[in-house]
């Protein structure tokens, strides 16, 4: 699968979360600061994961069709991924 800029700027703004977070902690901020801006990054990963999953699974389920293929494999395996990102 490529990768386009949107999720790889997503990814990149993610890595910058984390660098502040350990900044955070070396600065030894509150404890409540530092669980909200972790919660920020896990909700950022989630919406990477389900954008990329989606991607993919548009993407099968076009060649899926364009072979005359059923694309309910495709959306169950997709489903799974989904569930164990989780």
């Amino acid at each position: 699968m490529k990768y386009d800029d949107k999720v790889k700027n997503r990814m990149k703004r993610v890595e910058g979360q984390i660098r502040g977070v350990l900044k955070m902690m070396e600065e030894e901020k509150d404890c409540k600061d530092v669980v909200t801006q972790l919660s920020a990054v896990k909700t950022a990963l989630d919406r990477t994961s389900a954008l990329i999953v989606s991607k993919n699974l548009e993407e099968c389920i076009r060649e899926e069709q364009a072979n005359g293929e059923s694309a309910e494999a495709v959306i169950n395996e997709a489903v799974n991924l989904l569930v164990r990102s989780r």
